[in-house]
């Protein structure tokens, strides 16, 4: 049987997964290739580093780069490292030797997608990149393949599989943000620093790929409005369960007349839809198409044998040809037709929003803040305060004044206005510190 030699850059959590399917299921990576996929060369930083068990055969293991850039019959590279440099270099000098590119490294790909991909296509080369979003969800083809008689009117999704493991362990059992955080981490869900899934950051990444493969628009991942989960509080989990919702870190793409709305933020979902049942480490999207209509995918979205799941898609694809027949025609990320996006105004997107207030327990205040709420012509919904929940607290300037929690739930309105009547409650006397202010979908 044909075979095609393939290396892995980078033997981290991924790339073990990686190493482990070619090694031990080659039948089944044969059948669907209708070659053997060979695993050649796996280059690491540091040949003495302790890392995840795997026997991989003698000669396998390398910390030369440039065994795998001067081997000519090694056609196909799973570059499998994070960050932008080197990364990005690695990428420029895999391709300019000859390799075609598997990744699933969704942040160099948000930052310098255009100029690796422009040059790809200058080499002949094609880089395939299903495991940079979603895990093991294969959103990447269903987007730009197998829903391309849509014109997309949006996506909305659970893009970050770590966040979502930590809000649902909060929000299940009650457990500590940092408890949960260090369960995510010792699952090989969240890297050491996890702050770029819970900040916010890698969904917004996430969102710009799938934002240009479903609109053709070219997006800044940094101008997309963002709040991560890092400073939701427990109790806000709690009263959205109340009200029966669900907090999830919610990723939006809505395509209008006046352009694109992005954002990523905390989001409360009505309990029994697809999205608000969405546990622990799974991601799930909903697209709307026009032709097709709402569709769901939902699947682990981290995870090591997840995303080695789309890498070894993406190398049976690359070692065929699949991947170079659309990689050439659908013309990716190329800075020859940047097409920016044009993306709406947050100040004029309207949603409902849920509000939580600390205000003193006084005769007068919830006419207060409802007056406040009127003159920014937002209307409530819906009122939540609990008498037994009454507290004194000692840092306050008036620490002899009772407080009591208020949670409200409004009825649609611009966010713009939103912002301004968030303000203005801040500023009266009987709230007590800052206001929360969380979207509210369905």
């Amino acid at each position: 049987m044909e075979k095609t030699n393939i290396a892995i850059v980078g033997l981290g959590t991924v790339g073990t997964g990686v190493a482990r399917l070619l090694l031990d299921c080659g039948d089944r990576t044969a059948r669907h290739a209708g070659r053997t996929m060979w695993l050649r060369k796996a280059v690491v930083r540091d040949l003495e580093k302790a890392r995840q068990r795997i026997d991989l055969p003698e000669g396998v293991l390398t910390d030369s780069l440039d065994e795998v850039i001067n081997d000519p019959e090694i056609t196909v590279v799973a570059q499998l490292i994070g960050g932008l440099e080197p990364a990005r270099s690695i990428m420029l000098r895999l391709m300019e030797s000859g390799k075609d590119i598997v990744t699933a490294n969704k942040a160099l790909l948000a930052e310098h997608g255009p100029e690796l991909f422009d040059r790809a296509r200058q080499l002949g080369r094609s880089i395939a990149f299903e495991a940079s979003v979603a895990g093991g969800i294969p959103i990447i083809a269903n987007i730009s393949q197998c829903l391309s008689a849509n014109q997309l009117e949006s996506l909305e999704g659970i893009l970050n599989g770590t966040s979502n493991f930590i809000v649902s362990q909060m929000d299940e059992f009650g457990t500590e943000y940092a408890e949960v955080v260090a369960e995510a981490q010792r699952l090989g869900y969240a890297e050491a620093d996890p702050t770029m899934d819970v900040d916010g950051t890698d969904a917004a990444q996430k969102l710009a790929i799938l934002a240009h493969l479903a609109f053709g628009a070219t997006v800044d991942w940094s101008t997309i409005p963002r709040v991560g989960i890092d400073g939701l509080d427990p109790v806000d989990l709690r009263y959205a369960r109340q009200l029966g919702y669900r907090i999830k870190l919610l990723a939006v793409a809505t395509l209008g007349e006046e352009g694109l709305e992005l954002s990523v933020a905390p989001t409360l979902l009505k309990i029994g839809t697809p999205l608000a049942e969405v546990r622990n480490a799974f991601n799930a999207i909903r697209a709307v198409g026009d032709a097709v209509g709402p569709v769901f995918y939902h699947g682990l979205g981290a995870g090591q044998m997840p995303t080695a799941s789309a890498v070894i898609a993406d190398l049976i694809d690359t070692a065929v040809g699949r991947t170079k027949l659309t990689f050439q025609t659908l013309e990716y990320f190329s800075s020859e037709n940047p097409a920016r996006a044009i993306q709406r105004d947050t100040a004029n997107i309207r949603g409902r929003f849920y509000l939580r207030l600390s205000v003193a327990n006084d005769p007068g205040t919830l006419a207060a803040i409802a007056n406040v709420l009127s003159r920014n012509s937002i209307s409530i919904a819906s009122v939540i305060q609990h008498e037994s929940e009454s507290t004194l607290d000692p840092n306050s300037q008036r620490p002899d004044r009772e407080l009591v929690p208020l949670v409200i739930m409004t009825h649609e309105a611009s966010e713009g206005t939103a912002v301004a009547a968030t303000a203005e409650l801040e500023g009266l006397d009987a709230v007590e510190g800052s206001v929360t202010r969380l979207r509210v979908k369905g």
